[in-house]
């Protein structure tokens, strides 16, 4: 058993005395819509993209594309999802790739790879589940972390996120890399989580 499989029952263990667990706070959907003019309304896809750009986050549309923003990033070895090599293909081969993410070694990874559940249009945001990630580790770890995100689980607002919510027990929403400000308002990246966050739409 892994240390998260300890304690991931541990958690489980404590919660089961529990009559039954707590609601999702009941909430106004209309709270939670950003407003958008006219002129600039496109459709969901484009949405996410420009909203992922302004986030400071880099998309990519195949493989090849990805491959070749790595190259620029100087990014030679990472992790890949093992779900993921099927679909990769060759594109990797020229890279040192792991499908198993080694937490001994956390600093030799430049990049990690894993699948991302949905996405948001109206905020630029992607969505991490457990179920979904096969190493939480190496979607905040590495300097630069690539989503992949199939296309149709691109959904068009935080309500409609909200409301497709399930049981998994730990969801992440990440809006471009990881950031943080000082008291004085300087914002920067990749403090707490990666640097550079990279979404592979497929």
């Amino acid at each position: 058993m892994s240390d998260k499989e300890k304690i991931m029952a541990s958690v489980r263990n404590a919660l089961t005395p529990l009559p039954r667990r707590s609601e999702y706070p009941q909430w106004d959907p209309t709270l939670a819509y950003c407003a958008e003019p006219k002129e600039t309304q496109t459709n969901t896809l484009d949405r996410f993209k420009r909203q992922f750009a302004i986030s400071h986050g880099k998309w990519v549309e195949s493989w090849e594309e990805l491959t070749h923003l790595l190259r620029e990033l100087n990014a030679v070895h990472g992790y890949l999802d093992p779900a993921l090599v099927a679909q990769a293909g060759d594109a990797l081969q020229d890279f040192t790739v792991e499908t198993s993410f080694d937490r001994q070694r956390i600093d030799d990874y430049t990049f990690g790879i894993t699948r991302a559940a949905a996405a948001i249009a109206e905020t630029g945001t992607i969505i991490l589940t457990d179920r979904t990630t096969s190493a939480r580790l190496a979607a905040l770890a590495p300097w630069i972390h690539v989503a992949v995100v199939q296309r149709a689980t691109v959904v068009a607002s935080v309500a409609e996120a909200i409301a497709n919510f399930d049981d998994d027990p730990s969801i992440v929403w990440a809006t471009g890399p990881s950031k943080t400000a000082d008291i004085e308002g300087i914002l920067i990246e990749g403090v707490h989580g990666p640097g550079i966050q990279v979404c592979l739409l497929l």
